[in-house]
């Protein structure tokens, strides 16, 4: 289904569809701050906003890692309740350069729905910001389950059976700091691509080559074989679409990533 849309797309391209999309505003914040009120002081008129802690996640535990999967029927809700349909295609962003959108987008795209990041994100659109909420019309969204796949477990990402690329930022990987999850370090074995590292100071997507050179650099020429995770399944996702973008192939997802792993006393941890 997402065969003719790429995971990334350009303001222009929203602005030639503007009647055929469903803009979803994601921002999110790992510090606890709120994304709704960012929402409510300016939004790309139209836009829905998704709250990743509501729908887009389950609750939070040491052994599921704090953003697992939500159940199904939870996420289907949150699709209806923002007026998203089977048949939309939904255009994501965010105030990160799609790092926090891409979870929304893999989610749709992973059960096959039409969905996209919106390169650039906010700062992208031309246009004065709204303050107004949308009050859409109920959509009618299909509950479908999580496809087995397209999701990697702690045993995979253990096994060290595929390459498994961190997306967290380089010293958080190499253990120097880690602000929030119990144990510094990354999954032994693992190489870095910090996913923000894809992006250019305006947070748009580097060009082509320079991307495919970022993941040349960690041994990575093609994402079939890779697992991505990252604190919480969350940032990891835009490493995963952006390989898709630039036609690397399409890899896992390690939806637990460090916040799991690293309650897992009996696992192995390397730093550095």
């Amino acid at each position: 289904m997402n065969d003719d849309l790429k995971p990334f797309v350009d303001w222009s391209w929203c602005a030639n569809n503007r009647g055929s999309i469903v803009l979803a505003d994601a921002r999110w914040y790992l510090d606890g701050a709120s994304g709704k009120d960012a929402y409510d002081a300016g939004h790309i008129p139209g836009a829905a906003f998704m709250d990743l802690d509501r729908w887009l996640s389950g609750p939070a535990s040491p052994e599921a890692g704090r953003n697992p999967l939500p159940d199904p029927e939870v996420f289907a809700e949150g699709m209806r309740e923002s007026g998203i349909s089977d048949a939309d295609t939904v255009i994501a962003y965010d105030d990160a350069g799609g790092v926090i959108a891409a979870r929304l987008v893999w989610m749709l795209r992973s059960t096959g729905h039409k969905a996209a990041i919106l390169n650039g994100g906010i700062a992208s659109y031309p246009g004065d910001l709204s303050r107004e909420a949308p009050t859409p019309s109920r959509g009618r969204f299909t509950t479908r389950e999580w496809p087995a796949h397209v999701i990697a477990d702690i045993a995979e990402v253990s096994s060290g059976g595929n390459t498994t690329v961190d997306a967290r930022n380089a010293d958080r990987f190499a253990g120097r700091q880690d602000p929030i999850d119990p144990r510094p370090g990354h999954i032994p074995g693992a190489v870095s691509v910090p996913c923000r590292e894809n992006l250019d100071p305006t947070g748009r997507l580097l060009p082509e080559m320079q991307i495919r050179a970022n993941f040349e650099r960690a041994g990575i020429v093609s994402a079939n074989d890779t697992i991505s995770y990252c604190g919480s399944g969350v940032t990891a996702c835009h490493n995963v679409l952006t390989m898709e973008h630039v036609g690397m192939g399409q890899g896992k997802l390690f939806v637990g990533g460090w916040s799991q792993y690293g309650h897992a006393t009996d696992r192995a941890v390397e730093t550095g």
